[in-house]
């Protein structure tokens, strides 16, 4: 095989392409990397540092290229396709230990330990092909420095974009293009853009990859997973990347529950356990108290007195999750519309948790179809609107915007109710934030909370808001029959709302004076960014939970 010396004997072409191909898979490696991060530590957690780190590693890469290239003998760029093969061997091991890391120093210890050293490779090896291929020395050295790193940036920002246009639509349609596979697929295109002998070393790394790294799914290898984590009475029913994540759905082996998992969150599960003496509901009972209060939605009263009738009515549904609260509308006999951005969620739902056919499946982002439908000549509007789009550990803030929440308000009948389910830490500022916007648009409101407040420590809890348009009359709950609970003893338990939450204690949180003043009464779209940070803090709190809910090794091995 030729040496690497030998790149520099040939034309600028050359060159150029094997530089600008070094930068665009750096670029490409660097976006997989975080989302096989995501099922371990959370996608949001797993964000927190990475453009930082990632950014310091290239400046390093592109500052240190001479030392690189000097102290190497001009053969470091022999070692980048090896450790792009090796990466995902010693993720997977690392991630093992998950739980002592902590988060978030378990993704800035995995990105230390295998990202960073090849993003610094790939963009010294680049840049010193960049610059021999432009060969802008005549120029001076202020030009032959500089518009090669302005065209690295450009090349890198180019294939960061490129991939994420490009997973967006084929993420998880073959097992290359799922997320350990496309980890194996970044590392073959490196070794096919540097060729040497030197990949033999990577042949270990490969073997395990497609023998035995759990997270690759194929046949054997989810054989393994299951033979791993049957130890801690769990079994993995099915899984696929997707839009919005890692999907999948797992048995409790134990207890008897099936839950839906995306990346490092939980969205919703059922008990699949006969019970002895128990007739299974007509819509299987949730593990979460709040799908069932969500379903309270249809005992609110009328500001006129009149009781609400289910046959004719029609529902609107922002989220899927499992599907638990649609089902109970259809079951209800209600004409339900299910707005979900993610096919992979939707498919699962109605292959293992028994979500009723015979519903309107909208697939698409939900901005989207709220701006379409509140923009049509004729807007449908709905009796009921429920709002459930808690994903990843975090609230998506671009769904609590005061432009979103206004559009439910336009597709909502006059007498109308919605009921909008909102998870996090009840103390942030991002939380009264939330509050407040729904408030602002809906004239009246009720607040409750899936279960007490804890007395001490965090206090992460789900809040269900229920709103009217009336300004006539309070929110008011009818009592319940025996139809109400679909044959289901954890609802005639849980479909009321019982822990009340004053609403006024979220009137002024974070608009005081000082430095922790925001100064925001409402969230508005161009101002999302604003709560990153309080997304960040409730995501970390989440993925303790989470780690409470299911072992470390469920977890770790996807």
């Amino acid at each position: 095989m030729a040496p690497f010396r030998s790149i520099y004997e040939q034309d600028a072409t050359k060159k150029l392409v094997v530089g600008a191909a070094l930068l665009v898979l750096a670029a490409f490696y660097s976006y997989v990397f975080l989302l096989t991060l995501a099922p371990v530590y959370g996608s949001t957690p797993s964000h927190i540092f990475h453009g930082y780190g990632v950014g310091i590693a290239g400046v390093a890469g592109w500052f240190s290229k001479d030392i690189v290239d000097r102290a190497s003998g001009r053969k470091a760029i022999y070692a980048i396709p090896v450790l792009a093969f090796f990466l995902p061997v010693v993720q997977y091991f690392v991630s093992q230990q998950s739980s002592a890391l902590g988060n978030p120093a378990g993704p800035i210890f995995t990105e230390v330990l295998a990202l960073y050293p090849l993003v610094l490779l790939s963009v010294a090896c680049a840049g010193k092909l960049l610059q021999a291929g432009l060969n802008l020395q005549r120029h001076g050295d202020l030009v032959a420095e500089h518009i090669p790193l302005l065209g690295s940036y450009v090349i890198y920002s180019a294939g960061e974009h490129l991939i994420k246009a490009f997973l967006s639509r084929f993420i998880g349609s073959t097992v290359l293009l799922s997320r350990a596979g496309l980890q194996i697929l970044i590392a073959i295109f490196y070794a096919a853009a540097v060729p040497s002998k030197a990949l033999l070393l990577a042949i270990p790394a490969f073997l395990f990859s497609v023998t035995s790294n759990t997270h690759l799914p194929l046949g054997y290898t989810t054989a393994a997973l299951n033979n791993i984590i049957a130890d801690d009475g769990f079994a993995l029913v099915a899984r696929q990347d997707s839009t919005t994540g890692y999907i999948s759905v797992l048995d409790n082996l134990e207890d008897g529950f099936r839950v839906m998992r995306c990346d490092h969150s939980l969205l919703g599960g059922q008990w699949i356990k006969k019970r002895r003496n128990y007739t299974p509901p007509a819509v299987k009972d949730p593990i979460y108290a709040v799908f069932t209060m969500l379903e309270a939605v249809r005992l609110v009263e009328t500001a006129h007195g009149a009781p609400r009738v289910d046959a004719g009515s029609n529902a609107l549904v922002i989220g899927l999750g499992i599907g638990t609260t649609p089902g109970a509308l259809i079951s209800h006999g209600i004409d339900t519309t299910i707005v979900e951005i993610d096919p992979v969620v939707h498919k699962y739902a109605l292959q293992y948790f028994d979500l009723p056919e015979n519903h309107t499946p909208i697939i698409e982002d939900a901005r989207a179809f709220v701006q379409r439908s509140r923009n049509a000549p004729q807007p449908k509007q709905y009796d009921y609107i429920v709002h459930d789009v808690f994903t990843g550990g975090a609230e998506p803030v671009e769904l609590f915007t005061y432009e979103f929440i206004s559009g439910l308000h336009a597709l909502l009948k006059d007498d109308g109710v919605i009921a909008i389910n909102y998870a996090g830490d009840i103390s942030l500022y991002s939380t009264a934030l939330s509050i407040r916007t729904i408030r602002s648009i809906f004239s009246t409101c009720r607040l409750f909370r899936e279960d007490a407040a804890p007395e001490i420590g965090p206090d992460f809890t789900n809040m269900v808001i229920f709103c009217t348009k009336s300004r006539a009359a309070p929110i008011t709950f009818r009592d319940p029959v025996p139809e109400d609970f679909l044959g289901s003893r954890f609802r005639s338990r849980y479909l009321v709302p019982k822990h009340e939450v004053d609403a006024a204690q979220f009137d002024n949180v974070g608009l005081e004076d000082g430095p922790q003043g925001h100064g925001r009464r409402v969230l508005v779209d161009k101002e999302v960014g604003r709560l990153h940070k309080y997304q960040d803090r409730s995501a970390l709190e989440h993925w303790g939970i989470m780690r409470t809910v299911l072992p470390d090794r469920v977890w770790e091995g996807w």
